[in-house]
Formats: C-alpha cells, sequence, structure tokens
C-alpha cells in the first residue's frame, strides 16, 4: 500500500510523538517516593538538597546542567555508582559516595527523580 504525501506525514509525526514520549529525556513516569527513599538511604540528602545547594549542588542545579544532553543519564550513573572525586564548595576534594544500590531500575528511577527536579 501506498502512502500519499499527507498520510506520510502523519505517520512520521505520531512516531516522532511516540519517540519523544518512550525517549530518555522523558521522566514522567519517574516514581518520586521510590527515588527520594533511596536519596535518603545512600545519604544524597546529607549533600545535596532538591532546591538549594548545601555541600554539594542542590539537585535542581544538577538536572539544569544535564537535562536534554545526551550523555546526562550515563554521566549521573558514573556519578552515583563509581565514587569519581567531586570537588566540594569549600574547595575540598572528596570521593562521591555511591548511591545503596545495585538494582539499575533503582539507579535510572533515581537520575529520572533528579533530572525531573
Amino acid at each position: 500500500m501506498k502512502l500519499s504525501i499527507p498520510s506520510k506525514l502523519i505517520t512520521l509525526s505520531a512516531l516522532s510523538v511516540a519517540a519523544l514520549a518512550f525517549s530518555g529525556a522523558s521522566y514522567a513516569a519517574v516514581n518520586a517516593d521510590g527515588a527520594t527513599a533511596l536519596a535518603k538511604k545512600s545519604g544524597c540528602l546529607k549533600c545535596h538538597a532538591v532546591d538549594k545547594d548545601k555541600s554539594g549542588p542542590a539537585f535542581k542545579k544538577i538536572s539544569e546542567k544535564w537535562k536534554g544532553k545526551a550523555d546526562a543519564e550515563a554521566k549521573l550513573t558514573d556519578s552515583i555508582t563509581k565514587s569519581p572525586k567531586v570537588k566540594l564548595k569549600d574547595g575540598t576534594e572528596e570521593d562521591h559516595k555511591a548511591v545503596d544500590s545495585k538494582d539499575a531500575a533503582e539507579i535510572k528511577n533515581l537520575i529520572g527523580w533528579i533530572l525531573a527536579q
């Protein structure tokens, strides 16, 4: 079956909308309760808050820095699972504490929550 030009455009538009809805940048399905529970359990909230800087940047600042970047999820995953060196507000450096989970879905949910701030 051959599609007419308007039908092709409608089909392409529908595919584009579907791709956006299921892309990594779409965090509408984040489980906020699960993410905050993991953040608390992992000690994230000792250094970070949602909307204000502590010894680490606010989650809103992290979100602004990474939102829309193709490598955001990978970079944030590394930051919360591999304990890289981080610079604190006072200029000192320390190892970033790893999140207290090995569950990829929990980690992805936490990153989605951070990016949704």
